[in-house]
């Protein structure tokens, strides 16, 4: 299994303004995209995830934290599994990669935040999306 792993963005300013950019994403496994708004930066977007399918995050307005959970057992995962967290935010564009077998809970950390996330597969191409109570986890 891949691990998580953030892909650092990088900025360049000059006379003529911003350049906001990531060279270390490649994105040859896309195959769609979508962005995430949250109402107001209370809402919590959690925990969904996939058991084959990958997803990139990239705030692209604002900033968000991002969860990450690898589940042990998609049929009944134990409680107490680790919680790993990321900010991502639109300063850097960085890339969190989130491999399968994991689940993310998503929260604005700014108003009018932005998010973009990207999969590895077609929408209905496979049936692989797993929600959990958002307090289910300790």
């Amino acid at each position: 299994m891949q691990k998580i792993k953030i892909l650092e963005g990088n900025r360049h300013i000059d006379e003529r303004g911003t350049l906001t950019f990531n060279n270390g994403f490649n994105a040859f496994l896309v195959k769609r995209f979508y962005f995430i708004e949250n109402k107001n930066k209370n809402i919590v977007r959690g925990w969904q995830g996939h058991k084959i399918e990958q997803r990139w995050f990239s705030a692209v307005k604002g900033s968000f934290k991002i969860n990450i959970i690898t589940i042990d057992d998609w049929n009944n995962p134990s409680k107490k599994l680790k919680l790993q967290s990321y900010i991502l935010s639109s300063t850097t564009l960085d890339v969190l990669h989130v491999p399968e077998g994991n689940i993310t809970s998503i929260q604005s950390l700014e108003d009018y935040s932005k998010l973009m996330v990207l999969s590895d597969y077609s929408m209905g191409e496979v049936k692989d999306e797993h929600h959990f109570n958002l307090n289910y986890f300790n």
